[in-house]
């Protein structure tokens, strides 16, 4: 069973998180948001913050998650709070902040959650401090992540890589990428493998950055790789391609992710219900939860809908991260929380812009942008269609060759 009440040092991390996002990320939000690409050297503060909690094992702010370099296993018998967990209420806090913002957080990027997810000790040992984004999506495929054409050849004690990926957060800044490669087309999606690439290595350049409708203050940038070398040993997990069974493993890492995007989702969506509850309160909107939502005026009746969607969108993000703490299998339950908080976090900030009215359309408040923020949160990593598919072939046991 699942206690709902956060532990104490969950509420400790969580509480310092809420800080850093009010009074770092809060203040700068809108200036990142008109200033896009503009590195926030605000940040730099916060990543020697989260260096200092991390090496005293508590995490303040990122989207790591997964497990850390000598983190024990989960006992058989205990329930365990670990590293995704903590990843996800601490970025529910900075979410609330700005979404922009925490994915710009260095050393902090989502490609450190595929380290975590599928490295071997030796490679946490290596990696595990580094700040890493990832690269999937190419200009080929969007959601279909088994169509990856960029290619991973050994030539000795080096991999070359060879392709173009877009659309990767944090791309310019940081210091390391996760690419997902193939190392034999001809045994599809099976020889799919993520690589950790130096931002330094030999071939590996920014094409681009993209201008966007939210998230302005994180980098998204388009990578070609060009021959690009790394060492033999920086292929994340086992170079074995087992077609039996195909490419879970490096999909296992969407297993740690999507509870953290729907954390996201739910972080921005607190924010702009709880600045709607403020207009709706300082206009005479009287919010009774024991009143028979028939009595009450519409704006009430819809905000109390939108709370109640919020709260199981967090309820589901919340058994999905603890399932991944306990080893247990949560492929289902990930898909379900971030196609959940994705839909939720959209309907929620826009019906926020509009019960607001005008002051809710303009820059006076932050209501547009979190409503323009949260729409990537219902997009990457898996679309909700994409979620809503995964979902489907769990709960009616079908593969993916029957059910597409």
């Amino acid at each position: 069973m699942i206690n709902l009440e956060l532990p104490r040092k969950l509420r400790a991390g969580a509480n310092q998180a809420h800080q850093v996002a009010a009074e770092i990320m809060r203040p700068v939000s809108r200036k990142y948001d008109l200033a896009e690409h503009a590195y926030p050297v605000e940040l730099d503060t916060m990543a020697a913050m989260i260096e200092g909690m991390s090496d005293a094992g508590n995490e303040v702010g990122g989207a790591k998650g997964g497990r850390e370099s000598g983190e024990p296993k989960p006992s058989k018998t205990a329930n365990s709070n670990g590293g995704n967990m903590a990843a996800l209420v601490n970025v529910i806090e900075t979410c609330w902040g700005d979404v922009g913002l925490t994915l710009s957080v260095p050393y902090q990027g989502l490609g450190n959650s595929a380290i975590a997810a599928v490295a071997t000790d030796e490679q946490l040992e290596r990696f595990g401090k580094v700040w890493a984004s990832m690269a999937i999506t190419e200009p080929s495929f969007g959601s279909d992540s088994a169509a990856v054409s960029t290619t991973a050849v050994l030539d000795g004690d080096e991999w070359v890589l060879n392709g173009e990926k877009i659309y990767v957060t944090a791309g310019e800044r940081s210091t390391h990428i996760v690419v997902w490669a193939t190392v034999d087309k001809t045994k599809g999606r099976a020889a799919i493998k993520s690589f950790v690439v130096p931002r330094d290595a030999p071939g590996l350049s920014v094409a681009r950055l993209e201008h966007k409708l939210g998230i302005k203050a994180s980098d998204t940038a388009a990578l070609l790789l060009d021959n690009c070398r790394i060492p033999k040993d920086n292929l994340l997990g086992s170079p074995d391609v087992d077609t039996d069974k195909g490419f879970a493993g490096v999909m296992q890492t969407f297993d740690n992710t999507r509870p953290l995007v729907a954390g996201m989702a739910i972080g921005v969506a607190r924010a702009a219900l709880e600045e709607l509850r403020s207009i709706l309160t300082e206009a005479g909107v009287e919010i009774d939860y024991d009143a028979p939502t028939y009595s009450l005026s519409a704006p009430a009746a819809e905000y109390i809908r939108l709370e109640s969607d919020w709260e199981a969108a967090y309820l589901l993000a919340l058994r999905a991260a603890w399932m991944a703490d306990n080893k247990e299998p949560n492929s289902l339950q990930a898909s379900m929380s971030k196609a959940k908080a994705g839909r939720s976090a959209s309907d929620i900030t826009l019906k926020a812009v509009e019960l607001a009215g005008t002051v809710g359309y303009s820059q006076h408040l932050l209501l547009e942008k979190w409503a323009r923020d949260s729409k990537i949160l219902d997009i990457f990593e898996g679309t909700q269609q994409i979620q809503q598919l995964i979902v489907a072939r769990r709960v009616l046991g079908l593969s993916s060759a029957q059910l597409k």
